[in-house]
């Protein structure tokens, strides 16, 4: 495990990181803990679960809380999130004031702890003002409750307003942004991974296999494995084939939402299906090669990215754990990254293309 600094902050997290989405979900509490231990034996230091995972009572932070309880807690880097709902209340929602504080004490009954590490906003807010946002997350850096401060699912525009706005004001910003990114994934980089390298923010990775997409379980003529993500989404072969045309982005973590019929189509690109199995097989070509698994080159691709310090692995057992741990130790050698660049590039939409085309000697 290599350690990385968040941010412009003197502070080292390890860049694999374990995200506990699954936890008290797809992961039972004593599953979640035989994972939590091998992390850390493996070198593990940070780790990043959210108000809102593992169902309605956060059972994420719960069995997270359960676990800490009796262990070192200094050692440990422990992140959460607060933005989407968490009750039936009004103000059980957003970046409010109110719901920032309100939710982060009741994060920190669950986690057994006295502090986190880092607070996460997850999601842009449309409605409250972003000042009122940053001056809630500046105070309870103040009191002591929170160490730093990031955000997860922002804009490139969006993380260098708030930014200014806090660097004008004097108040902590934020020092990390948690996309999505993977070689299935790659939009981040024509605007949301410039903003983060231009203001010193760090990139930690969520979704970095696509819900599995690239992790080699799939193939295009058999039904997805019975106790993967994709299975729930697709129960018939005529379902698979759907599935295998729809268009990434924030939609891979939930194929059930690919429900109705105008959500398919807004969806669906004529050559999604061509250009998803000419990466995954990519992928596949490079690990037979190099003697790893498909997820571990996936993984190793996303460490050699400029601005990336974390990756987010989501895993549901003992043995994805061991696996994904399995890109450290090595890198992808120049040719591969290559190669793997070209078969993977989306190309790029205006203005970006325009731009590329007029650089500062023209």
């Amino acid at each position: 495990m290599e350690y990385r600094y968040l941010g412009r902050t003197g502070l080292k997290v390890s860049d694999v990181c374990l995200g506990c989405m699954t936890f008290g979900d797809s992961a039972d509490e004593k599953a979640s803990h035989r994972m939590l231990d091998q992390f850390v034996e493996a070198g593990g230091n940070f780790i990043d679960t959210a108000n809102n995972y593992g169902g309605p009572i956060a059972g994420s932070e719960e069995i997270v809380g359960r676990w800490l309880k009796g262990r070192p807690r200094i050692p440990l880097i422990v992140a959460t999130k607060v933005r989407f709902p968490i009750g039936p209340g009004p103000n059980d929602v957003g970046l409010s004031r109110k719901h920032i504080i309100d939710s982060l004490e009741r994060s920190l009954r669950r986690l057994q702890t006295d502090y986190v590490d880092l607070l996460q906003a997850h999601c842009w807010d449309h409605v409250t003002p972003l000042d009122e946002t940053l001056r809630a997350l500046d105070d309870l850096v103040s009191a002591g409750k929170v160490r730093y401060i990031g955000a997860s699912n922002f804009t490139g525009w969006h993380m260098v307003k708030a930014i200014a706005a806090s660097q004008a004001r004097g108040w902590v910003r934020f020092e990390c942004l948690q996309t999505q990114y993977s070689l299935l994934v790659r939009s981040p980089e024509w605007e949301i991974l410039p903003a983060c390298r231009s203001e010193g923010v760090s990139a930690t990775i969520w979704s970095p296999l696509a819900a599995g997409w690239l992790s080699g379980k799939y193939s295009r003529d058999k039904m997805p494995p019975p106790d993967s993500r994709m299975a729930h989404g697709a129960e018939t072969k005529e379902e698979w084939d759907r599935l295998q045309s729809v268009a990434l982005g924030a939609t891979i973590p939930h194929p059930h939402k690919i429900a109705s019929d105008e959500e398919f189509k807004r969806l669906l690109k004529a050559d999604e299906n061509q250009r998803k199995w000419r990466i995954i097989d990519a992928v596949a070509d490079v690990a037979k090669v190099r003697g790893k698994s498909s997820a571990q080159v996936a993984l190793a691709w996303l460490l050699a990215q400029p601005g990336v310090t974390a990756v987010v692995i989501g895993v549901r057992t003992l043995e994805q754990l061991q696996d994904n741990l399995g890109c450290l130790g090595w890198t992808l050698a120049d040719n591969e990254l290559k190669w793997l660049n070209q078969v993977s590039d989306p190309g790029l939409p205006y203005p970006h293309d325009f731009l590329s085309t007029y650089g500062p000697w023209r």
